[in-house]
């Protein structure tokens, strides 16, 4: 795919904060949404400030090379309340269970660079090849097709008629739809008819578009008393001016950092947790390092660069792997190569590291900009689903975009992504005790299996 700005290029100043803000509203609801899942009082800003510092820490480690945003990664969701439920268990907060798991969860990634830098990556083209990685990225858009649309609707009312599940359309429903329809739309047009930086920034005229509508449908919801009309939820605004009192917190504000809450809880240190922090987070961090290879090989296939021989995988996984650790120091959360934002690289043609770096250092700032978090707040779901159907869409086409050339005129190949494919889609994710292996997972480790037992088989023939 030829991009209008390659991974060395510097677009003008001006727009490089555009293309960052693109970025950074491309990657927002994501890596916002963990801490909300997880609760306990972590906040969207701490976890913003953290993505960010991860982001550049993870860019100094691949030499400038990989232009990728690292958010806050959902996998981890299940050790994460585990460190909270631990912590209550023995009386203390569970930021420091956060960081702790972050830690070893780093760590594995470390040790497996480490084997990488020796043994090198050939062994990568062997058990991953085209047969295997193309449906797996394909996967990863489609496993979010559910999320996209659930966000277009809202969360709205569904119904089950024979196999199928069906939303209800009602009055509030058919807002929503329409918020998310312009919103989609207008990034298309954007993307595909757009001319000079129009085509460049489609998600933030999609954003701001669908937005304004549903900012009309919000007021005269409002004025005519119909909650159905009421598409943008204004509490992020008025919680900054507390109990109506306007402050300097209303405009700018400290995040809550983890690394502040961790220290309160040191008095109550026990080994024993710190061992049921490490079981809970150390074999996710085995499932991650998967997700990890196929976002790469994926960023690869688009800016036409093996990310996994310059800088090398090495390189790549050290970057993540520290990227977390320092991500749940200050926000909690570990982080990971967010599939949103090689969607937003495909779809924009832009590869640059420069926006990369001013998008991680604009999430940093903004998480001190009270005013900004809460609009980052108030963006409907609704709207945002209208920009993932295209973001998710894209990964899922730069998947089978892979598998073009693969021969499944080969029975070996057929089989290989069809393992891959309806386990995945399926929905084969997997609890064991505190472990969740998700579906991507799960596909991939099956799909690598499946290869490696035909391949063998192949050679046999050969001989």
């Amino acid at each position: 795919m030829q991009m209008i700005y390659g991974v060395k290029d510097k677009p003008k100043f001006s727009q490089t904060i555009i293309f960052a803000i693109q970025q950074l509203l491309a990657i927002m609801a994501a890596t916002i949404a963990v801490p909300a899942i997880v609760g306990n009082d972590m906040t969207a800003s701490a976890a913003l400030f953290g993505a960010g510092v991860g982001t550049l820490t993870y860019q100094l480690f691949t030499k400038f090379k990989s232009p990728v945003f690292l958010g806050s990664s959902f996998a981890f969701i299940g050790p994460m309340l585990a460190a909270f439920a631990g912590a209550n268990a023995v009386g203390y907060l569970g930021y420091l269970g956060l960081i702790i798991g972050a830690v070893c969860a780093g760590l594995v990634y470390v040790v497996i660079a480490i084997i990488v830098k020796f043994v090198g990556v050939n062994w990568i083209d062997k058990i991953m090849p085209a047969a295997v990685i193309g449906p797996t990225v394909a996967l990863i858009g489609l496993s979010l097709a559910g999320a996209a649309i659930n966000d277009v609707f809202s969360y709205g009312e569904k119904v089950t008629f024979g196999v199928s599940s069906y939303f209800v359309m009602k009055p509030n429903i058919w807002f929503s739809l329409i918020c998310a329809l312009v919103t989609l739309i207008v990034v298309v047009i954007c993307s595909v008819y757009g001319k000079k930086m129009v085509n460049l920034i489609p998600f933030i005229i999609g954003i701001l578009a669908g937005y304004a509508v549903a900012l009309i449908f919000t007021l005269i919801g409002i004025k005519t008393n119909n909650p159905d009309m009421v598409i943008i939820d204004f509490k992020p605004f008025y919680d900054l001016a507390k109990n109506g009192v306007v402050s300097v917190s209303t405009f700018v504000s400290v995040p809550k950092f983890s690394f502040l809450e961790a220290a309160k809880g040191l008095g109550g240190f026990k080994w024993s947790y710190v061992a049921s922090v490490a079981i809970a987070y150390v074999p996710v961090a085995f499932v991650v390092f998967a997700e990890h290879l196929a976002d790469h090989k994926n960023l690869s296939s688009i800016i036409e660069s093996d990310l996994t021989k310059d800088p090398g995988l090495h390189r790549t996984l050290l970057g993540d792997g520290v990227g977390s650790m320092l991500g749940a120091f200050f926000g909690g959360c570990p982080n990971t190569t967010y599939g949103e934002s090689v969607g937003c690289v495909a779809i924009t043609k832009n590869a640059s590291i420069v926006t990369i770096v001013t998008t991680a250092i604009l999430a940093i700032v903004v998480s001190f900009v009270s005013p900004f978090v809460a609009f980052l707040d108030s963006i409907p779901g609704c709207v945002m689903g209208g920009v993932c159907i295209t973001l998710y869409g894209f990964i899922a086409v730069s998947g089978l975009k892979m598998i073009q050339k693969v021969n499944f005129e080969d029975n070996r190949n057929v089989f290989t992504a069809s393992v891959i494919l309806i386990t995945g889609i399926g929905g084969m994710a997997l609890a064991i005790s505190e472990v969740y292996i998700t579906n991507i997972a799960c596909a991939l480790i099956l799909g690598i299996l499946t290869n490696v037992m035909l391949s063998g088989k192949k050679k046999k023939e050969e001989e």
